[in-house]
């Protein structure tokens, strides 16, 4: 199975083809596809790919399927004996994508 390990904002997910993934917002309209070419390593069923740091030679189209928030995370403040507490809660917004294809140049 193909797959491929990306940095995406600054962080790294492992992509498969044709599965879905959940990444942290990308800014692009629902249904549009792009490319991404920051991948640091790349594995097929016959050889793989390490980049230093990313390879050149291999993209991946990517199709945005919906832009949702995640589960609530809470944030938690408190000094023991003044009385302080704070109770914040913060929800994170996740891009769900689809890998459509791995491009070798």
């Amino acid at each position: 199975m193909n797959y491929a390990i990306v940095n995406i904002q600054g962080k790294q997910f492992k992509l498969f083809e044709k599965k879905y993934s959940y990444v942290p917002k990308i800014i692009v309209e629902e249904g549009k596809k792009i490319i991404l070419n920051k991948v640091l390593f790349f594995s097929s069923e016959k050889e793989s790919y390490l980049g230093t740091p990313f390879l050149n030679n291999i993209l991946i189209e990517v199709e945005i399927l919906q832009h949702l928030k995640g589960k609530k995370i809470i944030v938690f403040k408190k000094k023991r004996r003044k009385g302080y507490k704070v109770k914040k809660g913060v929800r994170p917004h996740f891009t769900k994508i689809k890998v459509i294809s791995f491009i070798k140049k």
